[in-house]
This record gives structure tokens, sequence and C-alpha cells, in this order.
């Protein structure tokens, strides 16, 4: 596979990652069409055993969802920043602590959001209270499974 075909691969995941934080996008499973096209042009063995992790993640996490409250996030007063925010601390989370940073950096993504629009600490961990029982737990699930699919698939591009 060449540099511009995995450079699209890696475009259409961030994509996909981004599309977790919208609601009613199918960014999971965007990710994990990624993997797939790349799985189906990079023949090797690793590829294959990323594409294998990646459907067992991508099912698990789903699963794990379904027990999960439903999604009340706009109702709960989240807003698009908001998402911009948790999204970018997971993602930052993701690489300063690997892999398990990306649980902080949400939580920290969202209260800092919440800390420049509310103004307070206390009034701060309120909101990301609020916003974590609303379903930012099933949000996070499904963004961290992602994370890990990413993770996989840039290590095996790397050092696969």
């Amino acid at each position: 596979m060449g540099a511009w075909e995995l450079l699209l691969v890696g475009v259409v995941i961030l994509l996909g990652l981004a599309g977790v934080l919208v609601p009613g996008a199918p960014g999971s499973w965007l990710v994990w069409a990624a993997v797939l096209w790349w799985a189906l042009e990079d023949t090797r063995a690793i590829a294959w055993a990323v594409l294998v992790g990646a459907t067992v993640v991508l099912l698990l996490s789903q699963a794990v969802r379904w027990m999960l409250p439903p999604r009340r996030l706009r109702a709960s007063g989240a807003t698009p920043r908001m998402a911009v925010y948790a999204g970018s601390g997971a993602l930052l989370g993701f690489f300063l602590v690997p892999v398990a940073g990306a649980i902080p950096g949400f939580l920290g993504g969202i209260y800092v959001s919440e800390r420049l629009r509310l103004g307070g600490h206390g009034r701060a961990v309120a909101s990301l209270r609020t916003a974590m029982r609303a379903g930012g737990w099933s949000v996070l699930t499904e963004l961290f499974a992602c994370l890990l699919i990413m993770g996989a698939w840039l290590g095996a591009v790397i050092w696969g």
C-alpha cells in the first residue's frame, strides 16, 4: 500500500474518531471500515490480525454501550464545543500517557470546557458529573475503542 493510500486510511480513521463525538454519526463503523480497506490492500498477517482485533474491540464496545444508559447529552446541556474539548483531550491523553491517558484526557477536556463556560471549579465539576451521567460514559466507551483500533493500526503501519 502506497503512502497516499495510507494517508487516506488515516484521514478516514480521524473522520471516524470525530464521528464518534457527533450523535447519530457512524464513527466507530467508519474506523472499522478504514481498517478493513487497509487489510484488504495489505495482505500481510499483521493487517489481518489488526482487523480481527478491531472487530472484537468494536463488538465488545457495542455490547458495553448497550448496558449503559442511553445518550441524553443534549438534554444535559452538552455543547459541540464540549465534544471538541473532550475528543481533543482524549486524543492528546492517548498519546501522552499511552492508551490509559485517553480516559483522564476525555474527562479533563470536559472539565476545561465547562470551567471556561461556567467560570468556577465547583460548577465545572458538577457539569462534568451531569454530562457523564447523561451519556458521557457511552461516548467515552466508543471513543476509547476507536482510539485502541487507531493505535493498533498506527503501530502495525509504523512497526509492522
